[in-house]
C-alpha cells in the first residue's frame, strides 16, 4: 500500500511539473507574439507618421542605437539624435521574420528585413535589422537596442 501511495504521489508531482512547464512555454509564446506584433506596429507607425516619430515612440528611455559611422548612441543621446533627424526625404518600413523571448517574458529580440525608399528616386534600399526589446511594468514593449545593415538581395 505504501508503494502505491508513493508511486501515485511521484506521478502526481511529475504531472504537475510537466503541466507548469507547458504553461510557462505557452506564456512565452504569447509574449513572443505580443513582441512581434509590437515590431509590426512600430513599422506601421513609421510608414504612417515617419521614421523619427515611430522611433521616438518606441525607444526605451535607456535605448541604444547602433548606426554606421557613429559610436553607440545611448539613452538621451539616442533620443537627441532621433529628434535631429529629417525623415521627409524617405520612407522606411520593415517586417520581422522571427524573434525570441526570455523565459521571464521581460526581454526579447526580433530580426527581419527592411526597405528604405527615397522619395525622389525609383530605387529601393534593402537591409536587415535586429531590435532588442524590454517589456515595461505597464506590459508594453520598448526597444532597448536597434541596429541595421544595408545590403540584401531585392525582395519581392
Amino acid at each position: 500500500m505504501k508503494k502505491i501511495l508513493l508511486f501515485n504521489t511521484l506521478l502526481l508531482s511529475l504531472s504537475s511539473c510537466i503541466f507548469f512547464e507547458r504553461k510557462k512555454k505557452l506564456g512565452t509564446l504569447d509574449d513572443k507574439m505580443s513582441m512581434m506584433d509590437t515590431d509590426r506596429n512600430f513599422s506601421k507607425l513609421s510608414e504612417e507618421k515617419g521614421m523619427k516619430n515611430a522611433f521616438l515612440d518606441y525607444i526605451d528611455s535607456n535605448g541604444v542605437l547602433l548606426r554606421p559611422n557613429h559610436l553607440p548612441l545611448l539613452g538621451a543621446d539616442a533620443i537627441d539624435y532621433l529628434i535631429q533627424q529629417n525623415d521627409s526625404a524617405y520612407s522606411l518600413k520593415w517586417e520581422p521574420k522571427n524573434g525570441a523571448v526570455a523565459a521571464s517574458g521581460e526581454l526579447g529580440y526580433t530580426y527581419g528585413v527592411y526597405v528604405l525608399k527615397p522619395s525622389m528616386k525609383d530605387t529601393l534600399i534593402f537591409g536587415t535589422y535586429v531590435s532588442v526589446w524590454r517589456k515595461g511594468a505597464d506590459g508594453h514593449w520598448k526597444f532597448v537596442l536597434d541596429s541595421g545593415n544595408e545590403g540584401i538581395e531585392e525582395q519581392q
